[in-house]
């Protein structure tokens, strides 16, 4: 099947971009380097926000320098370091240890300094329950990091255990119409631990299209439109990097009218839990 919005990045060292993207907003890469190797380039009229899936890194941004950011092993060992790197920004990152770094990024025109996310600036929680639940990091979102300035990207990290289902009910980011819902392109980046593993992935519109994807190491999402939901294969943890970029930072989703009832399910399904 040719897919529209679903695609495998390639893994090789060095810069790796998607083959085919279609957003007009969001974009992303992959950076995997050796301990030593250095990798440079520039922002452009983007905002980046340099995640560190695993290893540690130097990096230097318009020149200004942050040594030895990163250090979690993997995506499934702790809270990220992130980068912010505004728009007009020569980087260079160079390993320390073998690194893997996801760049989301989107057209910015906001005039501020780099900085760096902490983990402990990094927010964790739940939502969902009973076989919807699921763990989240929230990285640079107007919710938990209110004060970090960013012109369109939200960023954050999601865990879906075992057999769980992730971003249910569906729901889509199609209508500036706050609070209820934001305009919003969206993208997953996946990892699936352990080994081997997969999950499923489904999108569709209103208008009728649908898309089923396995998810699997290095799979993105790209989502311009439609509704989205995952799911974990039993035995596997899936991890997802979601990425959202709009007119605005204020988050709205629109929950599939048919299955939003389920919902409505959660306070009880919580009580039962207890």
């Amino acid at each position: 099947m040719d897919y529209r919005y679903h695609c495998y990045i390639p893994a090789g060292n060095g810069m790796n971009p998607l083959p085919f993207n279609p957003c007009s907003l969001l974009d992303f890469q992959l950076v995997r380097l050796g301990a030593g190797e250095t990798w440079s380039g520039s922002s452009g009229d983007r905002e980046i926000l340099a995640v560190i899936l695993g290893g540690s890194a130097h990096f230097t941004v318009g020149g200004e320098k942050f040594a030895a950011v990163g250090g979690r092993a993997d995506v499934f060992s702790g809270k990220p370091h992130s980068v912010y790197i505004p728009y007009g920004s020569d980087v260079t990152i160079e390993a320390i240890t073998p690194v893997e770094i996801a760049l989301p990024s989107a057209p910015s025109d906001l005039a501020t300094a780099p900085y760096v996310i902490e983990p402990g600036q990094v927010a964790s929680g739940r939502w969902g329950a009973a076989n919807f639940g699921r763990g989240y990091h929230q990285i640079l979102t107007e919710i938990a990091q209110p004060t970090l300035p960013a012109r369109r990207l939200i960023v954050g990290e999601t865990f879906t255990p075992s057999g769980n289902w992730s971003t249910y009910p569906p729901h889509r980011h199609k209508n500036d119409n706050l609070p209820a819902e934001a305009a919003h392109e969206e993208m997953y980046y996946f990892r699936v631990a352990p080994a081997g593993g997969f999950g499923i992935c489904r999108m569709y519109t209103d208008e009728g299209y649908e898309e089923n994807f396995t998810v699997r190491d290095h799979g993105v999402h790209m989502m311009p439109e439609g509704y989205h939901t995952v799911v974990s294969a039993p035995g596997y943890t899936t991890y997802y990097l979601w990425f959202l970029a709009g007119t605005q930072r204020t988050q709205g989703a629109h929950e599939d009218t048919g299955l939003s009832w389920v919902t409505k399910t959660v306070p009880m399904l919580r009580d039962l839990g207890h």
